[in-house]
């Protein structure tokens, strides 16, 4: 499987005036899950971008309690995603409640990191990142490219460290599962 880096797109078209951006339905959560899947793929080396850019402020004020903090997150992370995959209440929780399961992830790693060292660098380094990427994803309308870059990503033409991630996550659009499913079974 090769890793392929998705393409930065135009902050003009990541971060626009207004009329690209509405409030989500928050009745249909399915739908704002799929929206926020969307941005998360079709956005992601922006988001990285904003990210690096705010860990590295913060890594060059505490370098140390930068790296433990990390450190700590990515190794909860590998647990709860390894314990997901070998509970199947955890899988299920994880398939029917990300937002909880990526909160139990903050919280876990939010009480090791206070545990054993400053917290500040876990709420400015860390989670403040993770929180504008989530309103940012949440907000944002989707639009054609968007979707199509999605379905490409989906059905195995592109994997990228998001989709990556978002698979550790089984957090894929359903309509994207639906066509690779279809596309495996046409192969076969």
């Amino acid at each position: 499987m090769e890793v392929q880096v998705a393409p930065l797109r135009a902050w003009d078209d990541f971060f626009p005036g207004s009329d690209r951006f509405a409030l989500p339905d928050l009745k249909d959560i399915s739908k704002w899950n799929n929206r926020v899947v969307s941005n998360l793929l079709y956005y992601q080396t922006n988001y990285l971008m904003v990210a690096a850019a705010l860990v590295s402020i913060v890594g060059f004020l505490s370098p140390l309690n930068m790296v433990i903090g990390g450190t700590v997150v990515v190794l909860v992370f590998l647990g709860f995603v390894w314990m997901s995959h070998n509970k199947d209440i955890l899988r299920k929780l994880k398939k029917q409640y990300p937002t909880t399961f990526v909160v139990a992830i903050m919280l876990s790693s939010y009480f090791l990191i206070s545990y054993l060292g400053d917290v500040m660098v876990f709420m400015f380094g860390i989670t403040l990142p993770l929180l504008l990427m989530f309103v940012h994803a949440s907000l944002r309308l989707r639009n054609i490219q968007n979707k199509l870059q999605n379905k490409m990503e989906g059905i195995g033409l592109k994997k990228t460290p998001m989709g990556i991630i978002l698979d550790a996550l089984e957090q894929q659009e359903d309509s994207i599962n639906k066509i690779a499913d279809y596309i495996s079974k046409v192969k076969e």
